[in-house]
């Protein structure tokens, strides 16, 4: 078998000269069901290189690689800095309240089912309570960088809610490495490692971080994924990617 997403390969048996079938030795015709078994295969590979992208809409968890936490949020504000809703991230894999939605950048709506592009400007909305994912020039809690905190109501909000998805591929991949870049500000959605005491004991936090650290790669975990769509020439304007950001978050060295 070759590349899985495009091309699958069964063999069953040797042609004679005549282009006969023999199976075992035993001269037959092709058997129908051997037709069938073949197109359900293919269906499946397409369908499964069709889902293996993130789409608008869909509502996932975000891992961090390095400390293999979910990204969180939780009707809990800061106690200090900006008092907005915190965001932190947990070891617990069946948290509900690690769940975001992918939405279109401030101001837009994206097709549902686009293929998020790598340099796309995106908002990340907490599902539970409809904020979205947001940074501004607060200084984080335990460590040296930039307040990550959930904003606005019923996923309403402002432009300190957008992020630019960097990656290397064409399209957000779900089993890809990528990191998330805050447009105004220019940090990247990162953990610190530091631990919070009550009344959020066991969470890490996260932060805004401007180098490229380990800590500041994700990858797509647990997730509703939206089926991937066609979007026509006719909704262009709605689409979400800035040309220039893809070409150059598609150097190995941006990301």
């Amino acid at each position: 078998m070759s590349d899985s997403s495009s091309t699958f390969l069964l063999s069953f048996g040797t042609p004679s000269a005549s282009g006969s079938w023999f199976y075992g030795g035993t001269f037959s015709p092709p058997r129908p069901w051997i037709y069938s078994c073949v197109v359900l295969l293919l269906c499946h590979v397409i369908a499964a290189s069709e889902l293996d992208v993130v789409t608008c809409g869909s509502a996932l968890k975000l891992k961090n690689v390095k400390f293999n936490v979910r990204l969180h949020s939780h009707d809990v504000k800061y106690g200090s800095g900006s008092g907005q809703q915190s965001v932190t991230a947990v070891e617990d894999v069946g948290d509900n309240n690690s769940y975001w939605q992918v939405k279109g950048k401030q101001g837009t709506i994206c097709t549902r089912g686009q293929p998020i592009k790598c340099g796309s400007k995106i908002r990340l909305m907490h599902l539970r309570t409809r904020r979205n994912l947001h940074s501004h020039a607060y200084t984080s809690h335990l460590s040296e960088g930039q307040e990550v905190s959930a904003h606005g109501e019923d996923s309403v909000g402002d432009h300190g809610d957008d992020w630019a998805v960097t990656c290397t591929t064409s399209t957000w991949k779900r089993d890809a490495e990528v990191r998330f870049k805050h447009v105004q500000t220019e940090v990247y959605l990162a953990v610190s490692g530091a631990m919070y005491g009550r009344p959020i004991h066991g969470h890490l936090e996260v932060k805004g971080d401007g180098a490229k650290g380990y800590n500041t790669v994700w990858k797509s975990a647990e997730g509703v994924f939206v089926k991937p769509t066609e979007v026509d020439d006719t909704s262009r304007d709605s689409r979400e990617t800035d040309d220039a950001a893809t070409r150059k978050t598609h150097d190995p060295e941006e990301f």
